[in-house]
């Protein structure tokens, strides 16, 4: 149900039922928790893809699962949620930058995912739908991330509309951080991988944690306190310091195997 590619740094999970448009089941989203779980876990791997074979990125959940669920009784379907629950809290919280890359259809419980990455691109020809309340349910498990990316004002018309959007308008709202024609939507998920990869593996993932941990914070003695701490210990740290002294001694860092013409001049260094 899903495929598994590590490259260079990079893991690249695929979502891997075309002939069901993606969508996934009971099954489906245990294999993606122990996947994002095992890419967590793995030191040589700095950067996940999130994506999918076939015409679209996922139709959200599947049919034949959603049937089993009416049978199911509210202690079945409680635990049932949990799975889902379990699944796109792991993705959320993955310590590694994770990219969602869309095309086609992203229905449901695919919005969730799309959700939980860091940065999603999609390409012009892909749509999007909270489609939960046709089917007289509602978009709770996904809400909270959902919600983060779209914001209130924005989920207020799409949770209870179950409109369908566009590229554009998933851009507009937060949705989608970039929008690229089909035929480049691989080579823009590359470039921006490739960005990913010039930075300190530690300080990428410290700036995560910032997010997870700063966000919606009111702005006070003891955040700035926090933030103060944060800034030197890393400032201290192993990769710190031999990122300031690379700095300093106008030389690639060590974590760096590889830079060319192009990575200088778009690395952020003036010199």
């Amino acid at each position: 149900m899903i495929q598994i590619e590590k490259n260079n740094g990079i893991a690249t999970l695929k979502l891997n039922r075309p002939d069901k448009h993606n969508a996934f089941d009971d099954a489906m989203i245990e294999q993606m928790t122990d996947a994002f779980v095992d890419i967590d876990g793995d030191q040589s791997i700095r950067l996940m893809v999130l994506s999918a074979n076939g015409k679209h990125f996922s139709a959200g959940a599947d049919l034949a699962w959603m049937k089993r669920m009416a049978n199911y009784s509210y202690e079945d379907n409680l635990s049932d949620a949990h799975g889902l629950a379990a699944m796109l809290n792991t993705l959320n919280t993955l310590s590694k930058p994770s990219i969602a890359r869309v095309q086609g259809a992203a229905f449901g419980g695919a919005v969730g995912l799309v959700s939980c990455c860091d940065i999603a691109i999609g390409s012009h020809d892909s749509f999007f739908c909270l489609s939960e309340v046709k089917i007289g349910i509602t978009p709770a498990t996904i809400s909270p991330y959902v919600l983060a990316a779209i914001g209130e004002r924005a989920a207020r018309r799409y949770f209870v509309s179950a409109e369908v959007f566009d590229a554009t308008r998933a851009q507009e709202l937060g949705l989608l951080s970039e929008v690229v024609n089909s035929d480049m939507l691989d080579d823009t998920v590359d470039k921006t991988s490739a960005k990913i990869l010039q930075n300190s593996p530690a300080a990428v993932a410290a700036s995560k944690r910032l997010i997870k941990d700063f966000a919606g914070k009111t702005i006070d003695a003891e955040l700035i306190n926090q933030s103060s701490e944060r800034i030197a210990e890393i400032r201290v740290s192993k990769e710190g310091q031999e990122g300031l002294s690379a700095f300093l001694d106008k030389r690639p860092p060590s974590w760096l195997k590889i830079t060319d013409h192009n990575d200088k001049e778009d690395s952020g260094n003036v010199q």
